[in-house]
């Protein structure tokens, strides 16, 4: 369940990734600067488009990195520009995908724990049903409708990418 669920992650980040190129292909079409998106939010107390797509990237990465025991590498969220954004995308991606099915095993009992939890711990099933998935894709949807109530042209297949499908 954990590594298919992961495949899934990786394939929102590409999605997500596209839409960043929509962003840019967007502000040029109306000839407005680009790095307008990155401070862009739906309401005050939320974070921002580029902290959306920082914490949608953390959140994958650290939870194959919690769940497996494996460390994950650390980014200073420092991106200025949609290109600094879909480089760290694409950073996780490649980070994503040195792992395997096997790696996830014992993932459901593992200990999990984050400072912010104060010497509080989850199991690795609860962390990742009741933690990682909900929170990577809150990010990921904020930062989706971040574009699209800027008027970027993507839509729910943009969401979605392409289906497996077969035909009997």
């Amino acid at each position: 369940m954990y590594y298919e669920t992961l495949k899934q992650m990786m394939k929102t980040l590409a999605q997500l990734d596209t839409w960043l190129a929509a962003a840019g292909a967007h502000a040029q079409a109306k000839s407005f600067d680009p790095t307008v998106f990155l401070g862009a939010r739906l309401a005050p107390d939320q974070f921002a488009f580029a902290r959306q797509v920082q914490t949608a990237c953390d959140t994958a990465k650290g939870a194959a990195a919690k769940l497996t025991g494996k460390e994950a590498p650390s980014f200073p969220d420092t991106e200025q520009s949609l290109d600094e954004l879909s480089v760290r995308v694409k950073t996780v991606l490649a980070y994503l995908q040195t792992f395997q099915a096997s790696d996830f095993d014992g993932a459901a009992d593992r200990r999990v724990t984050q400072p912010r939890w104060e010497g509080s711990y989850m199991l690795g099933q609860d962390y990742f049903l009741s933690h990682a998935l909900p929170n990577f894709f809150f990010h990921v949807t904020h930062a989706y409708a971040i574009l699209r109530h800027n008027g970027v042209n993507i839509g729910k297949r943009d969401f979605l990418g392409t289906l497996e499908k077969h035909r009997p």
